[in-house]
């Protein structure tokens, strides 16, 4: 079995109302079943998409495959991806044996990358640091560096898979407005894997909630953002999509004030 791919010319990226386009995705690690089911999406050109669900429900599968890594695995279908795509994992993935600045413009052979793998670094709050080693970087400011490494690219399809899943609360707060404001500036499409509803909602266009292979559900969330792109999760409507997203999940909401409500009442 094989899988049709497609890259879109640099034009058709900045013209095309559509970065990605995926149709009938099948993928299976055994004879047992598959993992990716049938699967169908679309994501637009600037677009912002988490992806959520449950462990094994084919999360990074998709993402892999998008990111063609996948190519031993047996499965059929169409995508279509950008021809410039970069990929941030849960860790850095920086070679310790390099500096920053050149982790930062590893396999880059153009005229000018170094002052671009600079530039990028300042755009992540690293300036002055491109003759440091990657030991002498904390957590955060690693992935930082790894997303100036796929952010100096150019890339007009940004993977995520989980990048901001190590980090303590602090610091993954601090990257999420960074990585907002750098897909804002730069604009490319952009699909976050990840297992923390509220950092879909914070920071997706849309949430995409993966279940068996297939998707289940698809939910814009900017329709409700209120001017200035504020998500607050005191917001009401912020609580009642992390409610429904949960639940799609098999999980208990324990801020759903109805919830709380109901434990309250006597037995």
């Amino acid at each position: 079995m094989a899988t049709h791919t497609r890259e879109l010319s640099s034009t058709e990226a900045a013209t095309g109302r559509t970065a990605v386009r995926v149709r009938g995705l099948n993928r299976s690690f055994s004879e047992a079943g598959g993992v990716l089911d049938g699967l169908d999406l679309d994501i637009a050109a600037g677009e912002f998409v988490a992806l959520i669900g449950r462990s094994g429900s084919g999360k990074s599968t998709l993402l892999r495959a998008l990111a063609g890594l996948d190519r031993d695995v047996a499965g059929h279908g169409e995508i279509t991806v950008p021809s410039q795509v970069s990929v941030v994992f849960q860790d850095s993935r920086l070679l310790p044996w390099r500096r920053v600045l050149d982790n930062v413009l590893l396999g880059l052979r153009s005229r000018g990358a170094a002052v671009r793998g600079r530039e990028a670094l300042a755009e992540v709050g690293l300036a002055g640091r491109e003759r440091a080693w990657p030991h002498e970087l904390s957590g955060g400011e690693q992935q930082r560096a790894a997303l100036a490494r796929s952010l100096v690219r150019e890339p007009q399809l940004l993977l995520a898979d989980e990048p901001f899943g190590a980090l303590d609360a602090l610091t993954r707060i601090r990257m999420h407005v960074l990585l907002k404001r750098l897909c804002a500036e730069h604009r490319p499409a952009v699909l976050l894997v990840t297992h923390d509803v509220d950092e879909a909602i914070v920071l997706a266009d849309r949430v995409i909630v993966l279940d068996a292979g297939a998707v289940s559900s698809d939910i814009r969330v900017d329709a409700w953002v209120r001017p200035g792109g504020r998500r607050s999760q005191a917001d009401p409507q912020f609580a009642a999509l992390r409610t429904r997203l949960l639940a799609e999940l098999g999980v208990e909401d324990d801020h759903d004030p109805a919830l709380a409500d109901r434990r309250k009442e006597p037995a």
